[in-house]
């Protein structure tokens, strides 16, 4: 188990090592070929002015999500004491039953993915990583073959990396620390593209595992659910830009304050102290604007001196250059290092949807759809390095294709539907 567990994780790590270490080399080799070339005085000075702008610039986002994060945190941590996250759990039972045939019925196993599942879904990812180590430490248990990765195993890791989550807490904080008019107008988007992932990649899973969609439980689940997604597209494609920003923006603040009075009901209803439940999730919340500061200091430093050096509009340039040569609109191209980063790492996909928002706009197309990349999947290599890793799994079996295609299907949905509501 243990040279598992410290092989795995140092996957993802490593890559994001790489590309970090690339930021600097390439910027400085593009950097002194147009000083020496084109005569360029101005990039070596204006690549170390970046390096201070965008620390000091990380430092003072993360002081102003402390705030947010705090009451956010709060209301959560108000939610998961008054047992909302069991009561998602019991309703998700029945169709995670069959997504997972081969583990016993009634197993304590099946608990800890329904609470791991559903703390995902409302945005709990302090609870929901535990939750998920617990269940693949479980699933290792029934697991015949200790060092291949079982078939309940790839299942429960392609429905964390799709990444479904219902409420998109920390972009809609990014959105509004980054001066966007409504913070909220990319939650409708965002949920319908993170259904796009994680369809996808139970559909691809299932089929890989031979697993039988046309049962009935499944089929009114998903066709269900595909029925609410279509009505929904349907419904807003009636609608001109400017109605569907206003109805988009106006549903998804009346769904956010009615989970947060949902919330302290069930608070209520279950005898708990919602005010200290609150301080005790606010305090989380300062906890975690702290702890990001490192990672974002890294990652926006790292794309500052990218982008000064003219590198980063190279690489823009030239793929911009190829959709244009498509005939396709490239409009999206600009949040494209989001999307590329994403399955890598959480902390510098974040970097890299900051940077759009800053140098596009909050409300541009291309910082509101980096901000939809952002939440349409999950850090697929990072996740499945830690959770294989924590149960010494070395063989991972389909899980990366899985995972992987769940995520292209995210990119994809997310495209498709902010050239629809932004576009």
């Amino acid at each position: 188990m243990s040279s598992a567990f410290f092989a795995l994780p140092l996957q993802p790590i490593m890559v994001l090592n790489y590309i970090w270490i690339a930021f600097f080399l390439v910027a400085f080799i593009i950097a002194l070929v147009r000083l020496v070339v084109m005569g360029d005085y101005e990039v070596f000075p204006a690549m170390m002015e970046s390096t201070f702008s965008s620390s000091k610039t990380a430092f003072e986002i993360s002081l102003g999500l402390t705030g947010m994060l705090s009451l956010w945190l709060g209301i959560m941590k108000i939610g998961e004491k008054g047992g909302l996250v069991n009561v998602l759990a019991r309703l998700l039972s029945p169709v995670f039953t069959k997504l997972f045939p081969d583990i016993p019925k009634d197993h304590p196993v099946t608990g800890s993915i329904f609470m791991n599942i559903a703390a995902n879904m409302l945005g709990l990812d302090n609870a929901a990583t535990p939750l998920g180590l617990k269940a693949m430490e479980q699933m290792q248990e029934l697991n015949p073959k200790k060092d291949t990765a079982w078939n309940p195993m790839i299942m429960f890791l392609v429905l964390n990396t799709s990444g479904l989550t219902l409420i998109p807490i920390s972009i809609l904080v990014y959105r509004a620390q980054q001066g966007a008019a409504q913070p909220t107008d990319i939650f409708i988007p965002i949920l319908l593209a993170t259904f796009c992932s994680t369809l996808v990649g139970i559909i691809i899973t299932s089929l890989y595992q031979h697993i039988n969609l046309l049962n009935r439980t499944l089929l009114l689940t998903l066709g269900g659910a595909c029925l609410v997604f279509a009505t929904i597209i349907w419904g807003f494609g009636q609608l001109d830009n400017v109605t569907m920003n206003v109805v988009s923006t106006s549903a998804a603040n009346i769904m956010l304050m009615t989970i947060i009075v949902c919330f302290i009901t069930a608070g209520l209803v279950k005898r708990v102290n919602v005010y200290e439940a609150f301080i005790d999730g606010a305090k989380d919340g300062f906890t975690t604007a702290v702890r990001i500061i490192p990672y974002l200091v890294a990652i926006l430093v790292g794309v500052g001196v990218f982008r000064a050096s003219g590198a980063m509009d190279m690489l823009i340039g030239g793929i911009q250059w190829i959709v244009e040569a498509t005939g396709m609109n490239s409009d999206f191209v600009g949040a494209l290092p989001t999307a590329l980063m994403k399955p890598l790492s959480g902390g510098g996909a974040r970097g890299m949807m900051v940077d759009a928002m800053q140098n596009y706009g909050a409300d541009s197309f291309v910082g509101r759809l980096a901000c939809v990349f952002q939440g349409s999947t999950d850090t697929t290599f990072y996740i499945l390095a830690v959770y294989f890793g924590s149960v010494g799994v070395s063989k991972t079996r389909h899980a990366v294709a899985c995972g992987l295609l769940a995520d292209l299907a995210g990119i994809i949905a997310a495209i498709a539907i902010c050239y629809m509501f932004f576009g």
